[in-house]
C-alpha cells in the first residue's frame, strides 16, 4: 500500500465508520446472525495471493461490521464495556501507525513521557502521592494479575520472584469478586484453592467479620495471609467494600490491599457522589481501567501502585541488549524494569486525547448521568411489583428480580433466562442474568454515553410484557 493508497482508504474507512456510529441506535444491539452463519463467513483457506483494496475494504464491510455488537447503542447494557468516544479510536489508530513499543525510551521516547503523565492523572484522581507510578495493560485481568504479583512478593520480602512460592498463603476477597482475580492467583503460583471467597452482607460488600475469621483460621492453620483485594465497584451490584476498615485489617496483619477498581474507578470522576470511594488513596495499588468508565475503546486497562519503587522490586531485570548508553543521568524511563510486558502498545495516547479533548469534568458528568438513570429505574422498579431490586445501586449496575408469589425458584431461573433470550431476540436491548446469594436476576449495567432514562423505561416495558408471558 502506497501513501496515496492509505489517504484514499483512511478517507473511506472513517466516512464508513462514521455511519456505523451514526446508526448505532436503529440496528439491533447484537447481530441476528447464526454462529454457523458467522463462521462460515470467514472460512477460506490462507490467502496466497493478494486482492485489490477496493475488494478487501468491500468484505471488512460486507462480513464485518454488520455482524459486531453495537456498544455504541443505548440499549446495549450488558457486560461492562463503555461506549467508545471516537477520540479514542483516532488515538488507536495514530498509535498503529507511528507504533511506538514502550518498552523501552529508546524507541517509544514521547509516548513514554505522555504514559507517564496519564499515569500521574490516574494517581491524582485515586489520592496518591509524588511517589505513585503504574502503567497502562490491557484490561482489568492484567491490572489485578501486576497487583497480585506484587502482593506475592511483598508478603515474600521479595523472595518469590527469585526462589518461587515457598509457602501456603491466602488471598482474601469477596464472593462478589471478578474472575479475573481467581486467574491471578492462579498465575502467580499461590493456587485457586488460596483463595478466600468471603461472604458478603445484605449491601453486597465484603462482611468483615467473616474476613478476620478467615484470617484467623488460616494463621491456626499456618498458612500465611499474603493480601487482601477490595472491590470498589462490584460486577453485579457496584457495591464497595469498607475500604479504610480494609486497610486497616492490612495494616494490623502485614497484608497488601489490592484494590479492584476496574469499573468503578469511574466514579473517581463524579461530581455528585466523590466520596464513594473514600479511603482508596490508602491501598498499595488499584486497578482502574479507563476502557469501562472513562468512555475509551477497549485495551485500556492500568495498574496505579502507592510507591512505584514495588515495580521496579517485581519486574526489575535489565538485559545487556536493552542497555541505553546515553542514559548517563538515568533520566530515561524505560518501562521494560517495572512491568510485565517487553511489546508493550501505546495503550494511553486513547486516554490522554480523551482528558484533552472532554477533561475531567465532562467525562464525570457523564458518569453522574449515568448513576442518576440507574437510580430512576431503581425508582421505577421498586413500583412495579412483583419485580425485586437486590440493593440500592451505588454506581450504574443494578440487579433486579421478577418474583411473584407461588413460584418455584428453579421456574423462576428458568424464567429470568428465558426472558433475557427473548430481549436479545427482540433487538432493542442486551442485558444479562446473573447469581446473588443463590437466586437468579437480571443485571444490567450503564456505563453508556448515549442511555437516558427514558430508554430503561422502555426496556422495563418490554421486561414486564415477557416476565407476564410467561406466568
Amino acid at each position: 500500500m502506497d501513501l496515496e493508497e492509505f489517504r484514499r482508504a483512511g478517507h473511506h474507512l472513517v466516512e464508513r465508520l462514521a455511519v456505523y456510529l451514526d446508526e448505532a441506535a436503529t440496528k439491533p444491539v447484537l447481530p441476528p446472525a447464526r454462529v454457523d452463519e458467522l463462521h462460515g463467513l470467514f472460512e477460506r483457506p490462507l490467502p496466497l495471493a493478494p486482492s485489490a483494496l477496493e475488494e478487501v475494504l468491500a468484505t471488512l464491510e460486507r462480513d464485518v461490521l454488520p455482524h459486531c455488537t453495537q456498544l455504541s447503542s443505548p440499549g446495549y447494557l450488558g457486560l461492562i464495556t463503555g461506549s467508545p468516544l471516537p477520540i479514542g479510536a483516532l488515538g488507536d489508530l495514530v498509535a498503529a501507525v507511528i507504533n511506538q513499543n514502550l518498552c523501552a525510551w529508546t524507541i517509544s521516547p514521547a509516548a513514554t513521557a505522555l504514559e507517564r503523565q496519564v499515569v500521574r492523572w490516574l494517581a491524582d484522581l485515586v489520592g496518591y502521592g509524588p511517589e505513585a507510578g503504574g502503567h497502562f495493560v490491557s484490561g482489568g485481568m492484567t491490572a489485578n494479575l501486576t497487583g497480585l504479583k506484587l502482593a506475592r512478593d511483598f508478603a515474600s520480602g521479595d523472595r518469590a520472584q527469585l526462589e518461587g512460592v515457598s509457602e501456603a498463603c491466602g488471598v482474601y476477597v469477596s464472593e462478589e469478586r471478578h474472575i479475573s482475580v481467581d486467574k491471578a492467583v492462579d498465575v502467580v503460583g499461590y493456587g485457586r484453592a488460596a483463595l478466600r471467597a468471603i461472604p458478603t452482607d445484605g449491601e453486597y460488600a465484603v462482611r468483615l467479620d467473616a474476613l478476620e475469621a478467615a484470617i484467623a483460621k488460616d494463621k491456626r492453620e499456618r498458612i500465611r495471609p499474603a493480601c487482601i483485594v477490595a472491590l470498589a465497584g462490584t460486577t453485579n451490584t457496584g457495591s464497595v467494600d469498607d475500604l479504610r476498615a480494609l486497610r486497616q485489617i492490612a495494616d494490623r496483619e502485614g497484608l497488601w490491599l489490592h484494590v479492584d477498581a476496574a469499573y468503578g474507578g469511574g466514579m473517581l470522576l463524579s461530581r455528585r457522589t466523590p466520596g464513594l470511594l473514600a479511603g482508596i488513596e490508602l491501598a498499595d495499588s488499584v486497578t482502574v481501567d479507563p476502557h469501562k468508565w472513562f468512555f475509551s475503546p477497549i485495551g485500556a486497562g492500568a495498574i496505579v501502585v502507592r510507591d512505584a519503587a514495588r515495580l521496579s522490586r517485581s519486574f526489575g531485570l535489565k538485559p545487556a541488549y536493552l542497555t541505553d548508553e546515553f542514559d548517563h543521568g538515568h533520566r530515561r524511563f524505560n518501562y521494560f524494569e517495572h512491568n510485565l510486558e517487553q511489546s508493550k502498545r501505546f495503550r494511553s495516547l486513547k486516554v490522554w486525547l480523551i482528558l484533552l479533548r472532554y477533561g475531567a469534568r465532562q467525562l464525570g458528568e457523564w458518569v453522574d448521568a449515568n448513576v442518576e438513570a440507574v437510580a430512576r429505574l431503581r425508582a421505577l422498579i421498586e413500583h412495579t411489583p412483583p419485580f425485586q431490586v437486590a440493593c440500592a445501586p451505588k454506581m450504574s449496575s443494578i440487579c433486579f428480580r421478577f418474583a411473584p408469589a407461588g413460584v418455584a425458584p428453579e421456574r423462576l431461573a428458568t424464567l429470568h433466562a428465558e426472558v433475557a433470550s427473548a430481549v436479545e431476540s427482540d433487538g432493542r436491548f442486551w442485558i444479562g442474568t446473573t447469581m446473588l446469594k443463590g437466586a437468579t436476576y437480571f443485571r444490567l449495567c450503564a456505563v453508556n454515553l448515549y442511555t437516558r432514562f427514558e430508554h430503561l423505561q422502555e426496556l422495563m416495558c418490554l421486561l414486564t410484557d415477557e416476565c407476564e408471558r410467561r406466568l
